[in-house]
């Protein structure tokens, strides 16, 4: 690793030594030239700060896919090999890594488009004088669209927010300010050309979803480290709005410090999307359950040669073909429609950036069909309003009982805004076992437990403090006072969707009733 920028960027040994395995392909690949692709890498060594400040904030505000990770970097790659007869190889072989917290692949791989070749002509004072540019960025506010120079050029994204319609164009909102030079316009921080991605597996992307909403362990084996974290990458964004819980590597080598506990035979594979590229791993990897072997993505004018399902035991170790090995049977039917709509688009040659909305769309539609019975049922958990009292402790979110979901199916399942057909409650009792329901379960409990503690809070707000002190003695009156405090802290820890002129007047409150104590208790209280 020749320079890390900024300078006081500290990783540990460990992440120094996975970063530099992961930025350079790991089987030989003969081709010359530019290439680019991106990893995940797991953090080493503890909790450190960000340069960010307040990571909560824009958490709360983006959409679960494009949260901050506190546990994970995400690398991306700028690889350069070209002949030189001045190198003990023969060749010039670098790679330009921006590392980042954030899942914004199409702003940063833009980024590396426009550095990098400067980057490998001018070398260091090129990137500090970039880095420079990059420190006045204003931070990433969800629902803003930001303008970002960089070398002599404006780079305009707008950066989607939890309130967004899941589905709508984020083109539509912008705003151009009559920019000279003319913005470079990036259509999303992190929307893939899914239609390219996906081409040579169009007729199986029902099977792909579900895997992914299973959470099943699958390896990409792809012929580059481009077409391996694109694949990967595109897998994850399939259950959009839904978050994918579950690890995933967009690309992956043998000398990971990870490799032996993804490559044990001693334990079940982990819940975990692998791309790799080094045919080793067919014969390391054996015992997934799914395997998805891709070729060279070519862009022709007509459908793209569709891969097979295959048996797993037709694993060859070196000459795989591409297929999905799998002994995996869908749930639900195959939706023929969405295929034929696909190739009309090949024969009328519509661009890729339209079929792959046509795809996002269809499957945003799926997630939606099959989520939305889930969230009417634990809005259904919910006590009702009338039940919250200001002097007594919130009533408590009933249990989820997977039964009880079950029968609500019949009349409010996926069936009444999605035409597929196939063992939709198959699905679902595979789905409770999944990380990705435990997750959403997690966050929807979350959100909802902050909602009562809102609804609390404002219950206090309107009742009539005074009338209730008349009748209580002090021990209640102190108890009261500390309870409150308690929750004015919370509410500001995390902050809660309630107005800042309830909590306002929670405070107020407090003041009223520790101004009807004695002063020696007064005085206690103010300093406790």
């Amino acid at each position: 690793m020749e320079l890390v920028y900024p300078y006081d960027f500290r990783l540990t040994e460990k992440e120094k030594t996975n970063i530099c395995y992961l930025s350079f392909p790991d089987s030989y690949s003969g081709g010359l030239g530019d290439s680019q692709f991106s990893f995940r890498l797991r953090q080493s060594g503890g909790q450190r700060n960000t340069h960010f400040g307040d990571d909560g904030e824009y958490n709360r505000e983006a959409p679960l896919t494009l949260q901050r990770e506190s546990a994970h970097y995400f690398g991306y790659v700028y690889f350069r090999q070209v002949k030189d007869s001045s190198m003990k190889r023969g060749y010039f072989q670098k790679s330009l890594v921006l590392v980042s917290r954030l899942p914004y692949v199409n702003l940063f791989q833009s980024l590396l488009q426009l550095i990098a070749p400067e980057y490998f002509d001018k070398l260091e004072p090129c990137l500090e004088a970039v880095c420079n540019e990059i420190d006045q960025w204003p931070p990433p506010v969800p629902g803003q669209t930001l303008n970002l120079p960089v070398m002599g050029i404006v780079i305009q994204v707008r950066i989607p927010s939890r309130v967004d319609k899941p589905g709508s164009s984020p083109l539509k909102q912008f705003n151009q300010e009559n920019l000279l030079p003319a913005p470079l316009v990036l259509p999303s921080v992190q929307e893939l050309d899914l239609f390219r991605c996906f081409q040579s597996v169009l007729i199986h992307i029902q099977m792909l979803w579900e895997l992914m909403l299973l959470g099943e362990p699958i390896v990409v084996m792809a012929p580059s480290p481009t077409i391996s974290s694109e694949m990967v990458l595109a897998l994850t964004s399939c259950l959009t709005p839904l978050k994918y819980c579950c690890d995933y590597r967009p690309y992956f080598t043998i000398h990971d410090s990870e490799f032996k506990e993804y490559t044990t035979r001693t334990q079940a594979p982990p819940n975990i999307v692998v791309g790799v590229t080094n045919p080793f791993f067919i014969k390391t990897l054996q015992h997934w359950p799914h395997l998805l072997r891709i070729g060279e993505l070519k862009m022709s004018g007509d459908l793209p040669k569709q891969v097979k399902v295959k048996k797993l035991t037709k694993l060859k170790t070196l000459d795989t073909k591409p297929g999905i090995y799998t002994s995996y049977k869908t749930f639900l039917h195959k939706d023929k429609t969405l295929i034929k709509r696909l190739l009309k688009g090949i024969q009328r040659k519509r661009p890729s950036e339209v079929q792959s909305a046509l795809l996002r769309r269809h499957l945003l539609e799926l997630t939606q069909s099959f989520i939305i019975p889930l969230e009417h049922y634990i809005a259904s958990l919910m006590p009702l309003q009338r039940a919250i009292t200001p002097w007594k402790n919130p009533p408590q979110i009933r249990p989820f009982r997977q039964e009880d979901f079950m029968k609500t199916l019949e009349h409010a399942g996926p069936q009444l805004t999605c035409v597929l057909k196939g063992d939709w409650l198959g699905l679902y009792r595979r789905f409770f076992k999944s990380p990705n329901f435990d997750g959403w379960y997690r966050q929807r409990h979350k959100e909802m437990t902050q909602k009562l503690e809102a609804l609390h809070l404002e219950a206090i707000c309107e009742a009539n403090i005074v009338a209730w002190m008349k009748d209580k003695s002090e021990v209640e009156i102190v108890d009261l006072v500390l309870k409150l405090r308690e929750k004015l802290i919370r509410a500001r820890c995390h902050p809660l969707p309630v107005k800042e002129e309830t909590l306002q007047r929670v405070g107020l409150y407090i003041e009223t009733i520790i101004g009807s104590l004695p002063e020696d208790l007064q005085t206690v209280l103010h300093h406790h």
